[in-house]
């Protein structure tokens, strides 16, 4: 005999919902209708976000708000001297004749302004070389060597404040020669800030990139490279532009003084000639020349240094 055990089904059962089958089952993919436009699967693009032009305005507004005072004051100037000082608009038409031939010579005392602005640069050049030469490597020696350093700031700071054209004659004697004796005085001018600047970079390494230097038995040489190069280029590259715009002050006068060609000498010989005009356009010549090197020596100093320097 078989028998047969039926199960009544609960309340709980009874009440509990049947799940759905169907929501389980995926959807029947739609072949897409070829009279469907093809740009209707594209996604649509976000809206372009307005630029700022906050920025840009700070930056060119304020220095043209400058140069616009600078020329009404230029304009004012010239309309109360009843016309023995030119206007910017006089001005303006002289640099036009003068920078359409810059580079004409008529003899070694009628030369074009760009003959004359080369050969004060050169000038420059060779004085800030010698100058960098000699002022970087006893930046760094006077700032390891405490004797060296008790040496030679008596010394520094005694030189340092003298007038750059006391040198020239000084250079005149020695030398013999008025090119030499302006090369000279830029050497001696411009070589303070190397070595001031240079010291104190390598007075201010943390002494404890020295003593893992002497924990590791470094030698002189790499301690130079390794940790006082790196640490010391920030300060030694300020002393490098504060070097160059000394330098191209001082050759300005010098060349006033020692003659032949170059910008300090085109002024002045232009003041002979009693053309203001042209004293008004090396004016401004010295002025972009001088801001072109500054900027260049700023982007070379932002290359090579720290992030935190940066800012």
């Amino acid at each position: 005999m078989v028998a047969a055990v039926f199960h009544l089904p609960r309340e709980a059962d009874i009440a509990a919902p049947i799940p759905a089958v169907h929501a389980q089952a995926k959807p029947l993919a739609v072949a897409p209708s070829s009279e469907a436009p093809a740009a209707a699967a594209q996604p649509v693009k976000a809206p372009r976000a307005p630029r700022d032009f906050s920025g840009l305005w700070l930056r060119i507004v304020p220095p043209l708000l400058g140069f616009g005072l600078l020329l009404l004051v230029w304009e004012l100037v010239a309309a109360r001297s009843s016309g023995s000082f030119p206007g910017p608009r006089e001005t303006w038409a002289q640099a036009v004749t003068v920078f359409s031939d810059p580079f004409y010579s008529n003899g070694p005392n009628d030369q074009g302004v760009g003959w004359n602005v080369l050969a004060s640069l050169q000038r420059v050049a060779v004085g800030f070389g010698l100058a960098a030469l000699v002022g970087i490597p006893a930046g760094f020696a006077v700032g390891r060597s405490v004797f060296l350093a008790r040496m030679f700031n008596p010394l520094i700071s005694l030189l340092r404040p003298v007038s750059p054209l006391a040198w020239l004659p000084i250079g005149l004697l020695v030398f013999k020669g008025a090119n030499p004796a302006a090369i000279w005085t830029i050497f001696i001018c411009s070589i303070w800030p190397m070595v001031i600047n240079t010291a104190v970079g390598v007075q201010r390494v943390p002494q404890d990139y020295m003593n893992v230097a002497r924990v590791l038995d470094l030698s002189e040489w790499k301690i130079l490279t390794r940790i006082l190069f790196p640490a010391v280029l920030p300060y030694m590259l300020t002393g490098v532009r504060l070097a160059v715009g000394t330098a191209w002050l001082v050759i300005v006068a010098a060349e006033m003084l020692t003659g032949g060609v170059g910008i300090g000498f085109w002024v002045w010989d232009e003041w002979n000639n009693l053309n203001v005009k042209n004293i008004i356009i090396a004016i401004f010549v010295i002025g972009i020349v001088g801001l072109l090197l500054e900027m260049a020596l700023v982007k070379l100093a932002t290359a090579f240094t720290f992030e935190e320097v940066k800012s």
